[in-house]
This record gives C-alpha cells, structure tokens and sequence, in this order.
C-alpha cells in the first residue's frame, strides 16, 4: 500500500482537512498517477456533507482528476510512464452487463464504482482525487490532448462530459436550437459545446449579470428567467433544453418553451423532488429526460473533440488549503466557473 496526502472531510458538518490516505498497491492492470489537477465540483460538496445520503468517513472527494503516469502493471497496454491521463467520476464497472458491453459503463447494470464513496471491488471504499496520487484500472484511465491547458483539463472529466453527452445524444448541432439553463460550472460547458456542435444556443439564466460571458462562450441570445415576459417571449422555440441547475425549477414553465418533439434534459441533480403536469408534455410532443456522465468511449471522444475545437473550461486554480473557503464560494455562486486544485500544493 502506498501512503499519499490528500484533503478528506472528517464527518458531514466538519470542514475538509489534511490527512493522508492509502492507495493500493499497483496490480497487473491498474495505473498509478501522479494527480497534478483536481477539479471542485458540486457534487463533491452534496456527497461530502451527506445530502446525497450517508457516507462512510472520513472521506476524500473529487472526480476531475488529471495527471501524470508513473507506474503501470504488467498487462496494462493503453497507457505508459509520463502519459498525460485523466480521470472522471467512475473507476470500474462490472464489464459484462448488456450496458457495459455498448459503452456505456456509467449506465452499469451492477452499478458503476463512483471514483470516491463507493465500494470498490476489494471491498474498500474509494477516495478521490484531492490528493497526490490515485490507482486505477486501466480501461477507466483517459488520454488527455496535449493542447488542452493541463490546469483546465480537469473539469471536462465531470463538467464537459455531462454536459456533452446530452447535447450529442439528442443531436444538438446545425439547425437546431439550444437553450442552456444556468450558466454555473456545467452551463459555461454546455454553451461552448453545443456551440462548437453548430447550434444556435441561448442562454436562460436568473438574471443578466453574465450575459456578456455567456456571449463569449458563443451563446447568440442570453434571457433572465426572473422576467416573467421571458416564458412568454420564447414559447415554442427550443428544440433541446439543458437544465444544469440544482435546484427546484417550474418544469412546466420551461417545457412551454419547447416546441414539436423538443426535449428538456437535465443534468443538474437537485435533492428534491420537481414535479410537472404531464398535459405540458401531451402539448407539442414534449419529452422529459435526465443523462447522467457518459462512458468511458464517449468521454475521450468529448476529450478529442474538445482539442479540436479549442475549448476548455473557464477556471480559478486555487492551493489545498483553501478548499474549504472554495466550497462556500461554490454554494454562493462565487466562482467563474470552476475551482481547480494544484495537486502539488498537497505535497
């Protein structure tokens, strides 16, 4: 067992602190890496502080992991010493589920293993990537496009992926008009990558204050969802609707905005329930979804396809120990629009 640094939460009311954590030795198809990068993402917090349900303590979290290979097994063939690699939200599945066999680990009949929280296959229970080296399995280990700034590679891990495997699922592209709801971590994700798709991409957010960021990002139109005249202005126009919000939303507001055979994802995973009137779907043809990550195939394809079209997460690169302040901030809004955590500041 190899004995690292790395930040955990002691209990679901106590702050993040320094500690160290052991990662298993090196098997005949894992990937030691050496994390130079690890995104904050909100899930960490809702999984820390218990609100997705109990966890076992104390627990090191974080699933946009990018770094460096330092050691590999002996029947591992995909990666090698000094491979640029991420990581994302999951680190196994069971492989040879009807799922698994198209692609589509995160969707695991058995349940994929989470990159922290979950039981892993040795029965442990798997840490994150705030620390400074992590063991996984090669077939979960991606490759990361040189051109791809290394600090901002992180958050496509989690924010680029989840964002980008509705927009190509529902085929967002030429002709097709997307609205992106919230322009947080996931939305700035969801405006670039819809708009590199060659949509036509709007954003509807709480008010204006980002409007000339969401611009930037490639949006063509940018409406605050505090003006009631707004539901009334768009009704009918989107083809695809990506909800990035956590929180509860009027859905039959916003599905009045889609029009024949339109779509409303959501990938903003609220802890309470979002209720709807099912004649909002009846009108127009409407459809209701949700899309969690994607697998492993899809995730490199979004990697690549992110190298290609220049794109990259908008980020604040922050040390360890300042994780804790970083959350609050994350909670209220503060952040434009990922925190990333120098790995090396755990050393």
């Amino acid at each position: 067992m190899k004995t690292v640094n790395a930040y955990a939460a002691p209990s679901a009311t106590e702050p993040l602190i320094p500690t160290t954590i052991e990662r298993r030795d090196v098997g005949a198809k894992d990937v030691l890496i050496k994390i130079a990068y690890a995104g904050i993402c909100h899930s960490d917090i809702h999984t820390v502080r218990g609100e997705w349900g109990p966890q076992q303590y104390p627990l090191t979290v974080g699933h946009e992991i990018v770094g460096v290979v330092e050691e590999v097994g002996t029947e591992v063939s995909r990666h090698k010493v000094g491979d640029r690699v991420g990581v994302g939200c999951m680190v196994n599945s069971c492989g040879e589920c009807a799922n698994c066999r198209q692609g589509e680990e995160q969707y695991c009949l058995e349940g994929n293993i989470g990159t922290y929280g979950a039981k892993d296959v040795d029965g442990t229970i798997t840490q994150g990537g705030y620390s400074t080296h992590v063991v996984v399995v090669e077939n979960f280990v991606l490759s990361v496009p040189e051109s791809i700034p290394y600090e901002a590679a992180a958050p496509l891990l989690c924010a680029g992926i989840t964002t980008y495997s509705p927009l190509s699922h529902w085929n967002a592209g030429p002709g097709k008009k997307v609205a992106v709801v919230g322009l947080g971590g996931l939305g700035h994700m969801a405006v670039k990558i819809a708009h590199a798709m060659g949509a036509e991409v709007t954003v509807l957010s709480q008010s204006l204050s980002k409007e000339e960021d969401g611009k930037r990002f490639g949006a063509t139109d940018y409406y605050a969802t505090s003006d009631p005249g707004t539901f009334s202005k768009l009704s009918m126009t989107f083809d695809l609707i990506i909800n990035t919000v956590s929180a509860k939303i009027d859905l039959d507001a916003y599905l009045s905005l889609l029009r024949l055979n339109g779509t409303m994802v959501n990938v903003g995973a609220p802890a309470d329930a979002l209720p709807l009137h099912v004649f909002t779907l009846f009108n127009q043809r409407r459809s209701f979804a949700g899309s969690g990550i994607g697998g492993i195939r899809e995730t490199q394809e979004m990697l690549d396809f992110c190298a290609e079209h220049g794109i990259a997460p908008e980020i604040e690169v922050i040390s360890a120990d300042a994780v804790n302040e970083a959350y609050e901030r994350v909670l209220s809004s503060d952040v434009r629009y990922r925190f990333v955590i120098d790995a090396a500041t755990l050393a």
